[in-house]
């Protein structure tokens, strides 16, 4: 009797078992079906997750949760959702966007506690998985949040190799899994053993710390959330998203990177139609003379906006300048006349807009008084600088003050650190952000070639394109100690208006009016748009090469850089339209020509059957406008 017992027993957790396991497992899988969401609760009721793509590991077993919020769960409810709508942007590198899941809500009981209660959401999209944490209000009325740590982990398969940089404007590294001479910036790249690649990102990060990515000291190959300081909020409360994209090629992840502007709320803003994307460039001589040449060169050249830099308002470093004043800092100019209001009156009356910077130290003074004033003396724009990014006080201010901004039809450019989170899907008045080693680092072309597949896919990078600012077309340079000089040529920096997306995007950075002298390929500066239709990532491989073509209305532009070295591609011309005939105007470096700038320009008929061969010089580039014949 007693042996009929314990085989019962046994019986028993042979078929309950199963049962246990299935109600505290759950999975999710993409539209498509190839990726997958693998969720559990493990023996001591902790919550992990895998991913896997086409049944291949991407995230092997991985924690889940938040300081105080380990372990001792059980599984309340799972509730499920699907999403299939298109969307469109104020403006972005496509004009429609389609935001397409299958999600799930995980509800967790911490002790079985009603009280203690947990949500984990998760969207399945075709281009990656994409979860985060949410405390509901207790009908009780809301609690405090102290959220001191994240658990979260990514334990990826042995063997991967991360695209590494510790700081947004740093030098990317391709490093394997150990021995990281510090946290990695966001996005982080991952190339998986296999050839397929993957990204860890972080999207609607606008009321939280900054998280970066570091190494787990106590597993391998495992990387692990690290947030920059607590964050303290009350209920209802949700972390940003975490993001882990996968693609079979790198191209695949920057054409995906809608999905970052998909975890974001839809626009707040009722009427945008002051919300205009463009060209700039930069005014420093801070006269009268120089600021309408400036308005005048930017008519002739067909850029939208001039911006005037720091030093307008006096030293941006001490507390006693005043950013309501126009009191010129005699370190920029010691004998200034600069009439501001008069300027703007200028420029407008030509078409021009004109942008502002404004330190941190004075927006953070001033920003409810001069947000009124700078409306009133028709500014269209302001450029915040040196910003403070990473703490939980600091990110939530700077994300209130780009709101405030569009309170008053205010365009935004964020400068220095800061990365973007998708939060212009929302606030589209915040048009680009710098965060990128962009041409003020003066850097090599290999960098060129890398941001494109890494900090391009978290949305637009203020680069700041240069064009004449070389010894040999600029000879002062030559007698100026430290000066910066571009390592690239001129066919690599027109490309770079393709290649780089930002709506705001700044044209001759470190050049002035009589810098140039027309040279005849201006001309695709002159047309380039900023904004677009449509984008493909044609071609490309992380640290070598790229070419990338966008659409503007009927006419295509593209832009093919290198790093340095020198390289033949062939570049198809299959986006185009079928039965349609083209003109293609190629902008190449040419060392024969006899323009200075040493480019040439031909003229090609060509249509979607196309193939172009190219030839790149070391650090060079290739530009091209095609436009239906």
């Amino acid at each position: 009797m007693r042996a009929s017992k314990i085989l019962s027993f046994f019986f028993y957790l042979i078929v309950t078992a199963p049962m246990l396991l299935a109600q505290q497992s759950k999975t999710l899988n993409s539209s498509d079906g190839k990726l997958e969401f693998s969720f559990s609760l493990s023996n001591d009721g902790a919550p992990v997750y895998s991913i896997s793509y086409d049944q291949k590991a991407v995230i092997l077993s991985s924690s889940l949760g938040l300081n105080g919020w380990e372990r001792g769960f059980v599984l309340s409810d799972i509730s499920v959702s699907k999403q299939d709508t298109i969307w469109k942007p104020v403006y972005g590198e496509r004009s429609q966007v389609r935001d397409h899941y299958q999600g799930m809500t995980i509800t967790l009981l911490r002790n079985n506690d009603e009280n203690l209660k947990l949500q984990i959401q998760v969207r399945a999209y075709n281009e990656g998985i994409a979860f985060r944490y949410f405390f509901p209000e207790d009908p009780k009325g809301g609690k405090d949040i102290d959220i001191q740590k994240e658990l979260t982990n990514f334990t990826v398969p042995e063997g991967t190799m991360a695209w590494f940089t510790n700081r947004a404007q740093g030098e990317y590294r391709f490093l394997p899994m150990s021995n990281w001479p510090d946290e990695s910036e966001r996005p982080l790249v991952l190339q998986l053993p296999g050839g397929r690649y993957a990204c860890l990102a972080e999207a609607e990060m606008v009321n939280y710390s900054r998280t970066k990515f570091s190494l787990d000291p106590n597993k391998p190959n495992t990387i692990s959330c690290s947030i920059y300081d607590r964050v303290d909020f009350f209920t209802p409360f949700s972390t940003p998203w975490r993001v882990v994209m996968v693609a079979e090629h790198p191209g695949d992840l920057l054409a995906n990177n809608d999905l970052l502007l998909n975890l974001n709320p839809p626009c707040e803003i009722k009427n945008t139609s002051w919300i205009k994307p463009g060209k700039v460039i930069r005014e420093m001589s801070l006269s009268m003379k120089g600021s309408k040449e400036l308005i005048d060169f930017a008519v002739k050249r067909h850029l939208q906006y001039i911006h005037f830099d720091a030093g307008w308002y006096g030293y941006e470093y001490v507390a006693s300048s005043d950013a309501t004043k126009v009191n010129v800092d005699p370190r920029r100019n010691a004998h200034s006349d600069l009439n501001l209001q008069e300027v703007i009156k200028y420029a407008n009356k030509k078409g021009i807009g004109v942008f502002l910077y404004v330190n941190q130290r004075a927006l953070y003074k001033q920003l409810d008084e001069i947000l009124p004033l700078f409306q009133k003396w028709g500014v269209k724009g302001i450029k915040f600088g040196f910003v403070e990014v990473g703490s939980h006080k600091w990110t939530t201010w700077l994300h209130d003050a780009v709101k405030k901004c569009a309170k008053y039809n205010l365009m935004v450019d964020i400068h220095d650190e800061y990365r973007p989170t998708g939060f212009s899907r929302t606030w589209p008045n915040l048009l680009t952000q710098e965060g990128v080693r962009g041409n003020e680092e003066m850097p090599e072309a290999t960098n060129s070639t890398i941001l494109p597949f890494t900090r391009f896919i978290a949305g637009a990078a203020d680069h700041t394109i240069c064009y004449y600012h070389r010894p040999e077309l600029k000879p002062r340079l030559k007698e100026t100690q430290n000066a910066r000089v571009m390592k690239t040529t001129s066919g690599h920096q027109l490309a770079l208006s393709v290649v780089f997306y930002s709506p705001l995007q700044f044209l001759y950075w470190y050049d002035k009016p009589e810098d140039s002298q027309d040279e005849p390929e201006l001309e695709f500066f002159d047309k380039v748009s900023t904004v677009w239709d449509d984008t493909k990532v044609v071609d490309g491989e992380i640290g070598k090469h790229i070419t990338i073509a966008r659409r503007k209305g009927d006419d295509w532009f593209v832009g093919t850089v290198t790093n340095t070295e020198k390289r033949e591609l062939k570049i198809p011309l299959n986006f185009l339209r079928p039965g349609k005939k083209y003109e293609a105007s190629i902008y190449y470096d040419d060392p024969d020509s006899k323009v200075r700038t040493k480019v040439s320009i031909k003229r090609i008929n060509v249509n979607v059957s196309t193939v172009l061969d190219t030839k790149l010089i070391a650090s060079g580039g290739q530009a091209i406008w095609i436009r239906p014949l």
